[in-house]
């Protein structure tokens, strides 16, 4: 079974995580049958190892990371694959683990930021 792993960045206000939230609310309603849970790097809980334990016991068996960030930064690079790796070594092969491109490199979050900055001018 296949399971999304959201995973942001974390800030220490609360009123940060609102956007992600209903990101992950919305998905969960588009596709309840799909495992879903919103992880973040620092600061706010879960964090990723937690929530990758939260899919695993859900019986999935493919993990599809998607790190919702809008571009490759250090944190895509650096921090998360080392976590990735930690994951691998602990599941073995009884769980894949996908690392996606950030959102912010997908065209369609790309034109609905365009679309979002022409508003006021319209």
């Amino acid at each position: 079974m296949d399971g999304l792993l959201l995973f942001a960045h974390g800030a220490r206000d609360p009123a940060w995580a609102r956007p992600f939230e209903a990101v992950a609310q919305r998905l969960r309603e588009s596709r309840p049958q799909t495992p879903l849970v919103l992880a973040f790097l620092e600061f706010m809980t879960p964090g990723l190892p937690e929530a990758a334990e939260q899919l695993v016991a859900a019986g999935c068996t493919r993990v599809h990371v998607m790190p919702l960030f809008l571009g490759t930064g250090g944190h895509v690079r650096r921090d998360i694959p080392p976590l990735l790796d930690s994951l691998r070594e602990r599941h073995g092969s009884a769980v894949q683990w996908e690392l996606h491109p950030p959102l912010g490199e997908h065209e369609a979050v790309l034109q609905a930021m365009c679309n979002a900055c022409l508003e006021p001018l319209r």
